[in-house]
């Protein structure tokens, strides 16, 4: 049997995903999400994302045929991307070219994490206490942006001779999601010890307002170099496993800024704080953090459906996660059309070795009708999974459970 080399692998699963970017279904998925961001969606729309890989492999369609570490990246996100298609496809939106990312260095804001207890076995990390004065404030300092434009370069000329003409490769910079987003007391936790942490929001309220005061400057600081820099990308179709399309916004191709697109807010240790802690500590901050964006996404795992007229205080919020931990009724109920819904279903059904099909049911029933009794636009993303029990065929089932809910809306 004649062997495949790298370019023809690859060229070869390029040219199936591009076959599938541009199909019919690709184009009326994209119109849901889009309608969905901008506040008309006609029903929830449905993806599936964080998922267990190495519990996932069917009849060997992830496993890789590349030899060399390059090819393999490129090979494991077109595998990856496929599988999502051919299985757990929802109302999956694919891009209609392979994304080279721009190479971005940083020089730190000043502070390293610095573990002082490591469990691995129980998954557990302590951090060492690295904030306890005023003086400990003068650690923190901006980052200094660079934009390493030769090496993406050479990243891009090895990517599309890989990929030939099968399928268009991008120069892409960032488009928020995660990775920029403004996770101020998300970070904190890193440099500052729990034990402490929240005794400070009540005996030293000064010292933490100094602090995530400071935190904010450096963030605002970074969002300006990336301006300067070029380093957003107007062309986001995914903000941290949600959808990012939308027509309410209008990026400059050419040189695309921080209005052009969304910006992120969370902070899930506040899961732990009341409303009006949540408000001094991380929304008035979050207000100035968010302003330069475009359209905001805020939360992530914390419980919000009691905070959500607080949230409405920042600026271009467009929309809102609410988890597991939130009461999805009284959550549609505040926010009725003026946000979209991040809705993320529990993912602990799909750890058991069979799946209980009608907590599933019930729990997306529950959201659906929610969001439909209150002209709540939504998207619903399943993710977070840790594992499925080795079962793959779960993870369909859960998936032909969502499509025939949301598609009798």
């Amino acid at each position: 049997m004649l062997k495949l080399g790298g370019a023809e692998i690859l060229r070869g699963l390029a040219a199936r995903y591009f076959d599938i970017a541009n199909s019919d279904e690709n184009s009326v998925n994209i119109g849901r999400h889009k309608a969905v961001n901008d506040l008309k969606g006609d029903r929830p729309i449905v993806l599936i994302d964080e998922i267990p890989w190495n519990e996932m492999n069917i009849d060997g369609e992830l496993t890789l045929q590349c030899e060399d570490a390059f090819s393999r990246e490129i090979e494991w996100s077109l595998r990856t991307a496929l599988f999502r298609w051919k299985h757990l496809r929802g109302d999956m939106a694919v891009r209609p070219y392979y994304g080279v990312q721009k190479i971005i260095h940083t020089t730190g804001i000043g502070v390293q994490r610095k573990e002082n207890e490591h469990d691995s076995h129980a998954e557990v990390v302590t951090f060492e206490d690295q904030f306890t004065s005023e003086a400990d404030l003068e650690k923190l300092k901006c980052e200094t942006i660079t934009y390493d434009e030769q090496a993406t370069r050479k990243q891009y000329e090895k990517t599309a001779e890989l990929l030939g003409e099968s399928l268009p490769v991008k120069i892409c910079g960032e488009s928020t999601g995660y990775g920029l987003g403004c996770k101020t007391w998300d970070d904190i936790v890193f440099f500052k010890s729990l034990d402490t942490l929240f005794y400070d929001l009540v005996d030293e309220p000064e010292f933490m307002h100094s602090l995530v005061g400071k935190l904010t400057d450096i963030f605002l600081n970074k969002i300006e170099q990336y301006n300067k820099l070029g380093l957003f990308d107007g062309d986001a179709y995914y903000n941290h496993c949600t959808s990012a399309l939308t027509n309410d916004l209008h990026p400059n191709h050419e040189h695309t800024t921080s209005d052009g697109v969304w910006g992120r807010g969370l902070a899930q240790i506040f899961a732990s704080v009341s409303p009006d802690m949540h408000k001094e500590f991380d929304t008035g901050y979050m207000i100035r953090a968010m302003a330069p964006f475009g359209l905001v996404y805020y939360g992530c795992c914390e419980p919000l459906h009691k905070k959500i007229d607080m949230l409405s205080e920042i600026p271009n919020l467009r929309k809102i996660s609410i988890t597991p931990w939130a009461d999805v009724d009284e959550a549609a109920d505040v926010m009725k059309n003026r946000y979209v819904m991040a809705n993320k279903p529990n993912p602990s059904f799909l750890a058991e070795s069979t799946l209980d099909e009608n907590g599933v049911r019930g729990e997306l029933t529950r959201t659906v009708n929610a969001c439909k009794r209150n002209g709540c636009s939504c998207d619903i993303v399943l993710k977070d999974i840790t594992t499925i029990a080795g079962k793959p065929e779960n993870l369909i089932r859960w998936e032909n459970i969502a499509m025939d809910i949301v598609r009798s809306y």
